[in-house]
Parts: C-alpha cells; structure tokens; sequence
C-alpha cells in the first residue's frame, strides 16, 4: 500500500503569497483584462468549494482574485521538486497530488482541505475540455461535498481558451469575463447520503456550471 500524504497547509496569506498574486494578477490584468460579476456569491467563511470551467492551463490563475480568500488546489507532486517553482506554487495554496495515485487519494485530500474550513478550486470537469456544453459529470465533486457539508460555486471563465489554447506553450492577450454563479449546497441526508442524491446535485452543478459560462461568454 502508498505511504499515506501528509497535508500541510498555511492558510496565512505571507508575504511571499502577496507578493507572487499581485505579479500574477497585474501580469493578468495586462494580458487579458478581466472582469468579475458575482464575487460575492463566494462565502467569506466555512468550508467551500469553487467550481471554474476547464478550458485551459491559466484557469487557474483567475481562481486567486475572485475571491479575498485564500484558496488551495492540487497540482501534480512533480511541481514541488523544481527550484523556486515548488516554494512558490506552495506559498499560493497548492498541495502535491502523487502522479499516478488513484482518485480516492486526491478525494481523501481534498475532503481533508475542507474539512479545515478552507476555499478548494476543485475542476468538477476534471480535464480540459473544449466546446460551449458542459458534459455529465463525475460525481467526485458533490461526494466531497457532501463528506464535508461544503457549499459548492460554479464558476464561468469566459475567453481563457483564446488566452492559452490547448497545445500552446505561452498565453497570448485575450479578455476574460469570470462569472460566479449562485452558490449550490451540498447533499444531505439523515444518514449516509445516497447516489442518487449526490448524481442529483452533480446534474445541477452541471446545469449551472453551464449556464455561467455561458453568461461569461457574453459581450
């Protein structure tokens, strides 16, 4: 069996993290201009879990001013053993996810994120996709949820597919709309909650996630 992963996490925003985000969001605001509507759907407290479409490598970084929080989210082990990125990517939220381990390892770390209270960006698409419809998807994001009694928020990141496109190396200037959608509570039950219920709330994840990008798209 694996060696079970230790979290460590530090929910401080150091100096270090103010100093990387604001070069990250002043290089954004140069590149791509964005906008956000609907900031305050994000709570300010207790467990969440925000949402964003995945249609590209820099989604990411737009997931770090929509909120005042601070925000955690996983990224591949291997990040964490080149120079100076590995600190720095620690310092902005991330934590390692061994490549290669099975899902129920990464859920098991995200629940654990949650369970502290914190802000998860979690892909409920899992990979990149491309197209305007958002496809059924896996129940991992609502079964976290529902493990933690966190309030799941769908985000529409409209334009990050002409700021990087799949295959591209570097991002290019594009304008970005970012939409925060209605908060989603979380499954519910007496007792253990049931698959149909969390498929239930993955199908109107889906249905919402859908809809802010959409409205993201928008002139």
């Amino acid at each position: 069996m694996p060696e079970e992963q230790h979290l460590e996490l530090n929910p401080a925003k150091t100096f270090t993290y103010r100093v990387v985000t604001a070069l990250i969001t002043g290089l954004s605001w140069i590149l791509f201009r964005p906008s956000v509507e609907g900031r305050e759907n994000i709570p300010l407290e207790g467990p969440v879990l925000i949402a964003p479409i995945h249609r590209s490598n820099v989604d990411f970084a737009f997931t770090l001013f929509i909120s005042p929080r601070k925000v955690f989210f996983m990224a591949k082990d291997s990040i964490f053993r080149v120079p100076i990125l590995g600190p720095l990517v620690t310092h902005l939220g991330a934590f390692p996810v061994r490549r290669g381990s099975a899902d129920r390892e990464s859920m098991s770390l995200a629940e654990e994120v949650l369970r502290r209270g914190y802000a998860l960006v979690l892909f409920p698409e899992g990979t990149r996709k491309e197209g305007l419809s958002v496809q059924t998807l896996h129940d991992g994001a609502m079964f976290v949820a529902a493990r933690t009694g966190a309030t799941v928020v769908p985000v529409g990141i409209g334009g990050s597919d002409k700021a990087m496109p799949l295959g591209a190396k570097f991002p290019r200037p594009a304008r970005i709309r970012i939409v925060v959608g209605t908060p989603i509570s979380p499954p519910v039950s007496d007792g253990r909650v049931s698959r149909s219920a969390i498929s239930a709330k993955s199908e109107e994840l889906r249905a919402q996630l859908e809809n802010v990008y959409h409205q993201s798209l928008e002139k």
